[in-house]
């Protein structure tokens, strides 16, 4: 299993030679990839599922662990399935772009980023390809990079998932250590831990923040419909049969660990709830085709919380049944979109009609697609929505909430995959025709899906539905057929659809009506999350402007002034033993200091009272060399030629440096007010007598260590040098070496770009 994720991403990596090789068949091509995953994991299925386990980081609790069972071959097979068809239909939808390549190459590692998802038996192995899809779906909705609504929705849509991967990544590592293992299918075993634990109540709140920003829960639904802006095989592959549902996914694998809480269930149920009847009501508001299509995934993402939040067998075998179903048809009624908007310029569905001539094979897809979504006979979302429906009849409250978001699905459905092509023909900005195959064929693969499963309901319920809820419940299911569900379910069935067809034939109305629908605005959920990006981005600017001053004396200041008030209390409330340290080595110091050292340091000392009364900068330079050099001297003394010679390198280099910048510096400024030099003078004196007593203390501290007898008995035998220091500086400490040398080779970059940088002329020349 680790091959079919690596492979995802191999094929990342070749996609771009591909697509300048095979030119327009490039799709075709590259299809062959998620196809051929799409039978590995067939054969998985019919085999039962697989396990396969590799070390990576053991002492961080962290292994390449996979497994395939139900669940996760449920969803790798509607990733790598519908992502075959997704491929086809980017080589014809993106046909001559000049960065297709760029693109599948994007498409592809998003594909292994979900497959790692959703095959990971780890804990924090799953966070590793979620966050990677966050980051390939930012990457495939600013595809179109030029153009500013692309930009700012990809934006949006990694902050928003983002902010909840970290409340993810916090709730993991808690249930981690309450329970004491990371491994996924491991972990109800050990649910008992987490039961009456003070932290069950955060844990379950930080997963379920991960879960709703993923799969677009209200409040923070918001970044799906804007992520429309992304190209439409984007928001077919992405935004309505994979990452969206990555948060529904989470939530039912870690249904077995939260089985018996009424905070998970109360939260799913609720918040569920609540997207779906937005999420409905906003996509009947709309009149373009993927924002209403968006809305109402939003919708039905919601329905899938509000089933796993029921939690019953009956809810969950519903829920695989309705994610099952809305990825074949809303799958397919994005790429019916996309073909109509490729064939005919036009999205706005007020000005679309008729194209049933022009466009048959299109519209053949469209239908089935559309009916499908609406719940009508004998297409498979019928079948789904008597489960749903079944599911739901114990609570009136939720079935309410249910019936009325399916009378909404009714509604798009009809105005989205049947309106636009029956009717009269209207004029549009391109001639409307029949697409190439790469963009027909796929949805009409989609829609034939829909028709077979509907026909065939019992056999895909034992091969796929069935195994993929004893995934979530850790228990088999027994074959239920919706004939079991009795009248009652088969009327409230009919009656939606004829209820939804009414709501059809209203549609401009109730547009009107909800044209203008906002819930608590200005106080829509966007519209916080908007303000208060603002409100960040203004105190981040106006923080910046108090702190980043420009003035360098300001900076030192703020530093020097930290230092002492951080260390001075904590020195004086060790006073006694403070005054202990320094009455005994000022002595010793004195009984022992001879008198080239008494020189030296008198000196320097001299050397820095000249500093600070030069009047010209290349005095004050020169003097400040001379306090360098007796530093530089001092370690000669005291056994440190090492620390020498940088010294002497260091302020030789320093000193030239200066005296060439301050030579076409002008001269100095007239001085400071008295009550600055003084105020100056106080802060240079405390700073000095803080870090004297500080070398002192820190000089008095006795630790008994192995280090050093460590480094001086193994820098011969392991790091082939007798220089102890170079040894631990290049072997030992080899990686915090390389990290300085890489932080100096990119200054000395910088400083490299801004001599070479000069403005150009009028004409354009240097």
């Amino acid at each position: 299993m680790l091959i079919s994720v690596m492979s995802g991403f191999a094929g990342a990596l070749l996609a771009p030679a591909v697509c300048g090789a095979a030119g327009k068949r490039a799709g075709w091509i590259l299809a062959a990839l998620p196809a051929g995953l799409f039978l590995y994991f067939l054969r998985l299925l019919a085999e039962g599922g697989a396990v396969s386990t590799l070390d990576w980081a053991p002492e961080l609790g962290v292994s390449l662990a996979f497994r395939a069972d139900g669940l996760s071959l449920l969803f790798a097979l509607l990733i790598s399935g519908i992502g075959a068809l997704v491929t086809v239909y980017s080589g014809g939808y993106l046909s001559g772009h000049p960065f297709l390549g760029r693109w599948f190459l994007y498409l592809f590692a998003f594909m292994a980023s979900m497959l790692g998802l959703v095959l990971a038996d780890n804990l924090y192995l799953l966070f590793i390809f979620w966050e990677l899809t966050s980051f390939t779906s930012y990457l495939l909705i600013g595809f179109n990079h030029e153009e500013e609504t692309s930009r700012a929705a990809a934006l949006q849509a990694l902050l928003v998932t983002a902010a909840g991967g970290l409340a993810l990544l916090a709730g993991m590592v808690i249930l981690a250590g309450v329970t004491g293992t990371t491994d996924l299918s491991g972990m109800a075993a050990s649910a008992e831990a987490l039961r009456g634990h003070p932290a069950r109540v955060a844990v379950v709140v930080l997963l379920l923040l991960g879960a709703f920003t993923k799969s677009a829960q209200f409040p923070f639904h918001f970044w799906l419909p804007n992520a429309m802006a992304a190209p439409t095989p984007a928001s077919a592959y992405l935004h309505s049969s994979t990452m969206v549902k990555a948060g529904v996914y989470l939530v039912a694998r870690m249904h077995p660990v939260f089985a018996d809480d009424a905070v998970w269930h109360t939260g799913l149920i609720v918040f569920g709830g609540a997207t779906l009847l937005y999420g409905g009501v906003r996509a009947a508001a709309q009149t373009v085709i993927k924002r209403m299509l968006a809305h109402s995934t939003v919708a039905a993402l919601g329905v899938m919380m509000l089933l796993f939040g029921i939690g019953t067998e009956a809810a969950v075998h519903a829920a695989v049944a309705f994610l099952f179903a809305h990825a074949l048809y809303k799958a397919g009624l994005f790429l019916v979109g996309g073909a109509v908007d490729h064939a005919t310029g036009e999205r706005d569905l007020r000005r679309l009609s008729g194209l049933g001539r022009a466009m048959p094979l299109t519209a053949v897809a469209a239908a089935v697609a559309a009916l499908s979504m609406a719940g009508a006979p004998p297409l498979f979302g019928f079948t789904a929505k008597e489960h749903v429906y079944a599911a739901v009849l114990a609570s009136p409250a939720v079935a309410a909430v249910t019936v009325a978001g399916a009378l909404l699905f009714v509604l798009v459905a009809l105005a989205v995959g049947v309106r636009p092509f029956v009717g009269r023909p209207l004029d549009t900005p391109k001639h409307a025709h029949e697409p190439s195959p790469s963009l027909w064929l796929p949805p009409l693969v989609l829609a034939a899906g829909s028709l077979a499963f509907g026909l065939a309901p019992g056999m895909l319920d034992r091969a796929l539905l069935l195994p993929a809820a004893a995934g979530v419940l850790g228990e088999s299911l027994t074959p239920s057929g919706h004939a079991a569900h009795g009248g009652l379910v088969l009327g409230l069935s009919a009656a939606t659809l004829v209820v939804g067809l009414g709501l059809f034939f209203a549609r401009d109305r109730i547009r009107e009506l909800l044209g203008g629908f906002r819930l608590l605005s200005p106080g829509e959920p966007e519209n916080l999350w908007n303000a208060g990006m603002r409100g960040m981005v203004w105190t981040a600017g106006a923080q910046t402007r108090v702190i980043q001053h420009g003035y360098l004396r300001g900076y030192l200041t703020l530093v020097f002034l930290t230092l002492v008030l951080l260390t001075a209390p904590v020195l004086l409330r060790h006073s006694p033993e403070v005054g202990r340290i320094l009455h005994s080595r000022s002595l010793s110091a004195l009984l022992h200091l001879r008198y080239h050292e008494a020189g030296l340091g008198l000196l320097m000392a001299v050397s820095i009272g000249a500093v600070v009364h030069m009047r010209t900068r290349l005095a004050a330079v020169a003097a400040l060399g001379v306090v360098g050099y007796g530093m530089a001297v001092i370690f000669i003394l005291f056994g440190a030629p090492d620390l020498a010679m940088t010294q002497f390198v260091i302020e030789t280099l320093t000193v030239i440096l200066l005296v060439l910048a301050f030579y076409h510096l002008p001269a100095f400024a007239p001085r400071a007010r008295r009550v600055f030099q003084t105020g100056n003078l106080l802060l240079a004196g405390s700073v000095g007598v803080v870090m004297a007593l500080l070398v002192l203390v820190a000089a008095d501290e006795r630790h008994p260590t192995a280090l050093a007898r460590y480094f001086a008995d193994n820098s011969l035998s392991l790091g082939h040098g007798r220089n102890v220091v170079n040894v631990i500086l290049v072997d030992f400490r080899a990686l915090d070496t390389l990290g300085e040398i890489t932080v100096l080779a990119l200054a000395a970059l910088g400083a490299y770009a801004v001599l070479h940088l000069k403005p150009r002329g009028e004409g354009g020349k240097p």
